[in-house]
């Protein structure tokens, strides 16, 4: 086994050994259920799995298959070409299995529009079960007639928690430990990655003699220095305010380094994209900025690393230039201070809406005129501004 990569090793082979995703497979978990009812009524459907790299989808797909008694066959759409399956498919009616195989189609976003639609019919007539794995959103990378006739299912970047699960295997099958520094530094280098934490884990153990593997080994296994911060930690949270006040300075160079901080670090894209939306609503003076801040973010999610950092960064620009304006976001915190001390002041009866006629008897909607320019705030809050 000394040739099998170490992910590969300790590839889990039914549930019972899977890690992660406890809302697909845990005791109410939509795979195991569908596992379970599938023995009695014999359905099982396609299934698109979206999720992260290193979150599970390759191995989950071979435990349905597994689980199943299917026959398996895997391909990836980045070298594969539809007459592949499709000749696969017919060869197998020719057999007239009972059963239908199951065609698991890695970055099935990599497929065109064309090629998704010639799986159209063999999934529609059952030929197969297909189960295709994507990182990209599939409601953007997945042609809707194929959608409709498969079920999304989301899977979650691993955690700490399952990271440690699956390091505790592996620290155990190479006879190796860690100390909690080098675990700490891994486990953020890996970002929710279990293939990349094993793979990285394999080569430091292979660098050296001694039981125990420590940092200047991972880096060395990583080959890049290092950048990662704790993101609970002090440098986190330092970085971040740094990112923001230095937007809200508009110093775009300032803004654009502690971008490259955070990216360098392996920080999640959509976290910063978060962060920028907030910023366009907060800080910056026109509407624009909003659109502009959830493009990124579109963007973001749909592309990820390591191209989205240029879309970051095209959007960080624009905010730390575009001209400041916090009254919005001031005028509503302050009318946010009211609610909170005043509490639910009753509405005013000309603006309450008369969906009844005994409404109507006791004055709701009465007075109202569209376009009025009088106060409309209850009655213990008129001439009060927010806004100015």
């Amino acid at each position: 086994m000394a040739n099998i990569p170490l992910p590969e090793i300790l590839r889990p082979k039914t549930l019972k050994d899977f890690v992660g995703q406890e809302n697909l497979v845990g005791k109410e978990g939509v795979i195991r259920k569908l596992l379970i009812n599938q023995s009695s009524n014999l359905y099982f459907p396609s299934l698109i799995l979206w999720g992260p790299p290193g979150s599970g989808k390759t191995t989950l797909a071979r435990i349905i298959a597994n689980t199943l008694k299917r026959e398996f066959f895997e391909f990836s759409a980045v070298n594969t070409k539809v007459k592949d399956i499709e000749s696969l498919i017919n060869d197998k009616k020719q057999l007239k299995l009972t059963n239908s195989p199951i065609i698991f189609l890695d970055e099935i976003h990599r497929f065109n529009k064309a090629q998704q639609d010639k799986l159209l019919p063999h999934v529609e007539h059952g030929d197969i079960i297909l189960i295709g794995a994507t990182t990209e959103n599939p409601s953007f990378e997945v042609i809707g007639p194929l959608l409709s006739r498969t079920r999304v299912l989301i899977l979650e970047q691993l955690s700490e928690r399952d990271l440690l699960k699956i390091l505790g295997r592996a620290l155990k099958h190479l006879k190796k430990k860690l100390n909690k520094e080098s675990e700490r530094f891994l486990l953020e280098a890996s970002n929710g990655d279990a293939r990349v934490m094993l793979n990285v884990l394999e080569i430091a153990a292979s660098l050296v003699k001694t039981p125990t593997i420590k940092i200047p080994d991972l880096e060395t296994a990583l080959q890049r220095r290092q950048y990662t911060f704790d993101k609970r930690g002090e440098d986190f949270y330092n970085v971040i305010s740094a990112f923001i006040k230095s937007m809200r300075a508009s110093d775009v160079d300032a803004a654009l380094y502690y971008l490259a901080r955070m990216v360098e670090a392996g920080q999640d894209p959509l976290y910063i994209a978060r962060r920028m939306v907030v910023f366009a609503s907060e800080d910056v003076a026109s509407p624009t900025a909003l659109v502009v801040a959830n493009a990124v973010f579109q963007a973001c999610n749909t592309i990820g690393y390591p191209e989205c950092q240029e879309n970051l960064a095209a959007g960080v620009v624009y905010l730390s230039t575009a001209k400041k304006d916090r009254s919005a976001y001031n005028a509503y915190m302050e009318a946010l201070r009211d609610v909170r001390q005043f509490g639910n002041l009753p509405v005013p009866l000309k603006i309450r809406n008369p969906v009844t006629k005994l409404m109507k008897e006791v004055g709701y909607g009465e007075g109202y005129e569209a376009y009025d320019k009088k106060s409309y705030l209850p009655e213990k809050l008129q001439g009060k501004k927010y806004y100015n």
